[in-house]
């Protein structure tokens, strides 16, 4: 075969690939020969994936004024509390969930059914039906259908899960009734492969520990992501052209 026609049938099957591999196909050649990067550190609300979480707020009542008191309505502590509380403050998320769960189904199902249909007397018209059926036909026995059907179906589901780690994130925005909006990110690389740890959600001031940590059953709303890319992530995921006909094909 002609070089220059290999050069056209090569130079075609990537225009075809192309489209489908997208993005993340062109982000893999790019870190052939080296771990992947990691993400600079950005400021979380300039994301384009963030978006200002707004929730029901409670009615706001005017803080009466207290000239010459050591006490200031609203404070939490004599002393000035040292835990986080404003836009931008570092707090610790602790994460320890340790889940599972075991689901177990069988269902059996028996049917039988019978049914028969004839006409032995019909004001002597039945003596016309073998005339016109033929002598095979028998009036009292014009139809008889019968059915049965079995189903037996057997489900079991068994899941664990167990997560422990500890990550620091920040405050990112204070709502009206006091609580706080934190978003969490950390990353590590390990020669190839890159971790990447998010956690996202709204908890109230007084559930911060004195230890500036937050246990993430304690988030609403909360947000966990433990995930990452290199290349052993990408063994174990499916081509693009895999899945894409696992997609459109129906059967």
């Amino acid at each position: 075969m002609d070089r220059s026609v290999r050069w056209v049938k090569w130079l075609v099957v990537l225009l075809i690939s192309a489209p489908l591999g997208g993005c993340g196909m062109f982000a893999n050649l790019a870190d052939v020969g080296h771990p992947p990067p990691m993400t600079r550190i950005t400021n979380p609300t300039t994301q384009p994936s963030w978006r200002p979480v707004s929730m029901p707020m409670p009615p706001s009542y005017p803080v009466p004024a207290a000239p010459d008191s050591l006490w200031r309505r609203g404070a939490r502590a004599f002393f000035k509390d040292q835990r986080a509380s404003r836009v931008g403050d570092i707090i610790t998320v602790l994460v320890n969930i340790n889940d599972g769960a075991t689901l177990k189904d069988q269902t059996t199902l028996a049917r039988t059914g019978s049914e028969s249909l004839g006409v032995p007397n019909l004001f002597g018209l039945e003596a016309m039906i073998p005339r016109v059926l033929g002598k095979a036909v028998s009036p009292s026995s014009l139809v008889s259908v019968s059915g049965s059907g079995n189903s037996t179906g057997n489900g079991q589901i068994q899941r664990n899960e167990s997560v422990t780690l500890s990550l620091a994130g920040e405050i990112t925005q204070v709502l009206p009734n006091g609580n706080l909006v934190v978003v969490a990110r950390q990353e590590m690389r390990v020669n190839s492969e890159l971790q990447v740890l998010t956690v996202q959600g709204i908890c109230r001031p007084q559930d911060i520990a004195s230890g500036n940590t937050i246990a993430a059953d304690q988030l609403a709303e909360a947000r966990i992501s433990y995930g990452g890319r290199g290349q052993l992530i990408n063994e174990q995921s499916p081509r693009v052209g895999q899945q894409v006909l696992d997609d459109i094909i129906p059967f």
